[in-house]
């Protein structure tokens, strides 16, 4: 009976609230800047922490250490806590969505190097479902009846290399626009082929290298500023790409931000031909040949996939459904100025 009793402690102890507090303080690295967070004093959030371990019988911090270092039963309990919390949001948005297999929040995250103009179109047209408004072919859009359609609210975020991945498998999106497919599948996420990305390098008619001899060598980039966009990565190991030991680095937000530092002169890197295209025939940017090849990035959509009755909600549905076509997966990649047709 002791032994049922104490169990049951543990369990009514591991609340959201208590996972929610394990997992700030993990990320945040120490009891102040989580109690901040949390809104909380960090006397009380000590006390909390303390209750939870004479809840489980474990230390879940070292406190020997100047910093909020987990032991390896706090490690778990990360783990762990971030995989339950996670299920709880699942299983509360299939709830919601029960009544009309429409989702209340859809989340998508785009890779920064495709075409956000073809994205907004793709938005235009769902909210056209959404609406009930009739479509190019004339017919009422479906399940959108007298009263409007359903209010799945969208929610648009972009990511750069890990970082787009890590949005998904974190739970942090549904649908994820422009992955690797490098990265190892945890379970319960669905991949289909977006397309091939080819990168140029290139740099400003009045960068030293426009006129340096081809192929430009290793030894001859490191002595020059690459422009490098960051990994928008913060749980997985971040990616860094074409980067020489000792090369002198501007590291900027977005591809945009790599495109525009490269116009000025900045620096120099490899960009993908579709957003550099214009910008080389009107003489702006200069393709330069380097003798590390170019690289061709091979991405992917991706999204996860929920199994058993409720399949997928009709939202996400119609998401796949619009990139099941050649062509728009076609204009993501290559469209930067303009439309679908």
């Amino acid at each position: 009976m002791k032994a049922m009793a104490s169990s049951a402690h543990a369990r009514h102890a591991l609340t959201p609230d208590a996972l929610l507090m394990i997992d700030t303080i993990a990320r945040e690295g120490s009891f102040a800047a989580a109690a901040r967070e949390l809104g909380k004093v960090p006397s009380a959030l000590t006390y909390s922490v303390r209750q939870l371990e004479e809840a489980l019988d474990v230390l879940l911090f070292d406190r020997s250490s100047r910093q909020a270092q987990l032991t390896a039963a706090g490690s778990e309990l990360l783990h762990e806590g971030r995989r339950l919390l996670q299920e709880m949001d699942a299983v509360a948005n299939r709830v919601k969505r029960v009544a009309s297999g429409w989702e209340a929040e859809l989340a998508i995250s785009v890779e920064d190097i495709l075409s956000m103009p073809v994205v907004f179109e793709l938005v235009q047209s769902f909210c056209a479902v959404r609406s009930g408004r009739r479509g190019a072919d004339g017919e009422l859009a479906p399940d959108a009846g007298a009263e409007g359609g359903p209010a799945t609210r969208l929610r648009l975020r972009t990511d750069v290399l890990v970082g787009t991945w890590e949005a998904l498998v974190t739970g942090q999106v549904d649908l994820a626009i422009g992955v690797s497919g490098e990265h190892a599948n945890p379970g319960g996420i669905e991949l289909r082929p977006l397309g091939d990305v080819s990168f140029v390098f290139c740099v400003a008619p009045h960068h030293p290298l426009a006129t340096a001899d081809e192929p430009l060598t290793d030894a001859v980039l490191v002595h020059h500023r690459a422009i490098a966009v960051a990994d928008t990565a913060q749980r997985l190991a971040p990616l860094t790409v074409n980067l020489l030991p000792g090369q002198d680095v501007l590291t900027v937000p977005h591809m945009r931000g790599k495109l525009e530092a490269q116009l000025r002169g900045l620096g120099c890197g490899f960009v993908p031909e579709t957003m550099a295209r214009a910008h080389i025939e009107a003489g702006h940017l200069v393709l330069k040949r380097t003798a590390r090849a170019a690289s061709v990035g091979r991405l992917f959509y991706a999204w996860r996939a929920e199994r058993g009755a409720l399949g997928l909600g009709r939202a996400l549905a119609w998401w796949v459904d619009q990139l099941e076509s050649a062509k728009t997966r076609k204009a993501l990649i290559e469209q930067h100025a303009g439309r679908l047709s």
